[in-house]
């Protein structure tokens, strides 16, 4: 009986995954006889499964609509997709279905490993509530994929205050190695990003998850700083602003590392050291002309080059003659 039911299990998971399947395949993928297929087929139609049949060369089987709702079987991750969307819905509060909400979320609750219960645990109180944000929809950009399971990892890492390691992809390709503090997950502009203390660079950082790769835990507690939800989403976005250009430049300045941040404040959290004297500052803009305001506030009396697109350059200079030429006629 067990084998009986298994077997029939495995047929329903098998018809859910796919719209149309012959015989031969079922009876080669559940290693049967075609009396048995027929015999397991009956077994689901009686439980409510409206299962369409078809003979000749092109037959085979397929789910159809039925008058009720039968069983469902679920991947994990779907189970935890249907799980957190519910916890949503219960918060919220929506008029007209509060029962009927709290009712399917018991039920799925009630036979959750508890792997999954400690994953959608911790997606649903640390991973920020939000929606699209700056230039998102509109953009026509591609969103990016993300795994289910790295985010139950991550949102896993923010709620029990452990340190994580991975490997970290930038704009430009080039990969480094992260131990970081991980606080929450946010969604901003249709992507995913972790808001986390950089451990390397002694500061906060944010990492669009679909840049990250190779992530391990390390079973290493950290002491978390506070932090809102208002406060992780306020860092992040401001992050996304600053950082989502389309112009980049790099100001190297005759002034050490520290200074440069101690002048600039958050907006230094980039800078870094070339020596003792010397450092990078790296600049992002939408246009060269909101590019160039930035170098408005380095401070007066430094030194410094800027290095890059010939188009950034051009305008500078154009820009240096207008200003010479107003000041001269003033």
């Amino acid at each position: 009986m067990a084998a009986t039911t298994s077997r029939t299990l495995e047929l329903l998971s098998l018809l859910q995954s796919h719209r149309h399947w012959s015989a031969r395949e079922l009876v080669d993928r559940l290693g049967v006889s075609d009396r048995t297929l027929r015999r397991d087929v009956d077994r689901l139609r009686e439980l409510g499964y409206g299962i369409e049949s078809a003979r000749g060369s092109t037959g085979g089987y397929r789910l159809e609509a039925g008058t009720g709702l039968p069983p469902l079987l679920l991947s994990d991750d779907e189970g935890v997709a249907i799980a957190v969307g519910l916890r949503s819905q219960a918060t919220a509060g929506l008029r007209g279905a509060e029962h009927t909400t709290l009712s399917a979320l018991a039920k799925i609750e009630q036979v959750l490993p508890p792997a999954l219960r400690r994953r959608i645990e911790a997606l649903q109180s640390h991973a920020a509530v939000g929606t699209v944000g700056p230039g998102s929809a509109r953009s026509g950009r591609p969103t990016p994929e993300i795994d289910a399971e790295l985010l139950g990892l991550l949102a896993l890492g923010c709620r029990d205050s452990e340190r994580l390691r991975f490997t970290y992809t930038d704009a430009a390709g080039e990969a480094s190695a992260r131990v970081v503090e991980p606080y929450r997950l946010v969604p901003v502009a249709r992507r995913w990003y972790l808001l986390a203390w950089d451990r390397q660079r002694e500061d906060w950082r944010t990492f669009r998850l679909d840049r990250m790769s190779e992530v391990f835990p390390t079973r290493v507690r950290f002491e978390p700083r506070p932090m809102t939800d208002d406060d992780a989403r306020a860092r992040v976005e401001a992050a996304v602003r600053w950082r989502d250009r389309g112009v980049k430049a790099r100001v190297v300045a005759e002034m050490p590392q520290a200074d440069l941040v101690e002048h600039l404040g958050w907006y230094g959290r980039d800078v870094v050291a070339i020596d003792a004297g010397h450092c990078a500052w790296p600049l992002e803009a939408d246009s060269v002309e909101n590019l160039s305001m930035a170098l408005m506030w380095l401070p007066r009396g430094v030194r410094y080059r800027i290095e890059g697109p010939v188009e950034l350059l051009d305008f500078l200079a154009m820009q240096a003659e207008r200003f010479a030429e107003a000041s001269a006629r003033g």
